[in-house]
């Protein structure tokens, strides 16, 4: 039989009405109370109804979870910071949905209306390249849904979670400088993503600093697939001078670069340094295994959805929360061809 919420209440000895603001978290209970509710609904298996939930407290206790449609659909970063949402949704006992959306689409905003009108979702978690829609924040600070944002570009007054990406990309390039290597590529993300625009003015900064000229043709245009690593990695294969190493910007990419490298016969890293971004699953299973940035994507999924929580309970404006980097050294990235071999080579961690 199912439990109900007045077993819960005979079992502790409150009353029904006690277990109702526990379920609500309501500040005007005692932490004992509170303690000893939440610990008796566990060992019960109670599981409140949503329906009559949102009816005691005009909530639907739902956070929908948006991303680009033109993004890529099945991309690990993706998955990653879903899981970390739905940790969160799971531990305070919120549903959770997840809604692509595409920018280009006509009836953008019909669609952002009819989400928000049809499931009362009390707020959202937004993902690059939405988190920096201007059109989609308006419209939801219109309905009065609170959003908590992954790595918006515009920090002010934004909660969520971001990370130093720059500097990030900055210190990867860096490694492969230190490991000789002079004629670097880099294949971008989406042009409307901060993390294309902050990824590729990390590698101008290290090119920069190392006193390496920034050239143009080095620069090839992904979209954060695959499927376009690889034809990225082709054309950088056709230049009159191809680079030796290849720095992508998420690991997808690099992926790709991989199998394009394998198609043309060059051996990672004998013959070409592949690099990549984000330190999903995808980076071990490769083979040789990524060299990459950790970012950690389930984390950063789960502190925005606790600065969500933050203000969907009343506790706080919720923050910003910046997360750190640090870069995973493998098997993909080593000495470039003809670098002399006694040039001692420095590993850098952030």
């Amino acid at each position: 039989m199912r439990v109900r919420l007045e077993d819960v209440a005979r079992a502790t000895g409150v009353s029904p009405k006690t277990v109702s603001r526990v379920l609500n978290e309501e500040p005007s209970v005692k932490e004992s109370t509170r303690q000893k509710v939440l610990a008796a609904m566990e060992s019960m298996n109670y599981r409140p109804s949503p329906s009559a939930r949102g009816l005691a407290g005009s909530r639907s206790f739902l956070v929908a979870m948006l991303y680009d449609n033109n993004d890529n659909p099945a991309s690990t970063y993706l998955a990653e910071i879903q899981d970390g949402v739905l940790d969160v949704c799971d531990a305070h006992r919120y549903s959770m949905m997840v809604c692509p959306l595409r920018v280009s689409d006509r009836d953008f905003i019909r669609r952002v209306d009819a989400l928000v009108s049809d499931h009362h979702i009390d707020g959202v978690i937004v993902t690059p390249p939405l988190t920096d829609y201007e059109p989609l924040l308006k419209r939801l600070q219109e309905h009065g849904v609170p959003h908590a944002s992954i790595s918006p570009v515009h920090h002010h007054d934004a909660i969520g979670v971001c990370m130093d990406e720059q500097q990030a990309a900055k210190t990867l390039v860096h490694h492969l400088v230190d490991l000789g290597h002079r004629r670097i590529a880099y294949i971008a993300g989406f042009t409307n993503h901060g993390a294309s625009r902050w990824r590729l003015n990390g590698y101008k900064a290290a090119l920069n600093e190392a006193g390496l000229p920034f050239e143009p043709q080095y620069v090839a245009q992904g979209e954060f697939t695959f499927g376009s690593g690889v034809i990225a990695a082709r054309q950088l294969f056709a230049l009159p001078e191809p680079p030796t190493a290849i720095f992508a910007a998420n690991d997808d990419m690099a992926a790709g670069v991989m199998w394009a490298a394998n198609e043309r016969g060059l051996k990672v890293p004998r013959d070409l340094s592949v690099c990549g971004f984000d330190d999903t699953p995808l980076a071990t299973q490769l083979w040789p295994p990524l060299t990459t940035v950790r970012q950690p994507s389930r984390d950063m999924g789960k502190l925005a959805a606790l600065q969500l929580m933050e203000v969907l309970r009343g506790r706080g404006k919720g923050l910003l929360v910046q997360v750190p980097f640090s870069l995973q050294l493998r098997e993909s990235s080593a000495r470039a061809p003809e670098a002399p071999q006694g040039k001692r080579v420095r590993k850098r961690t952030a």
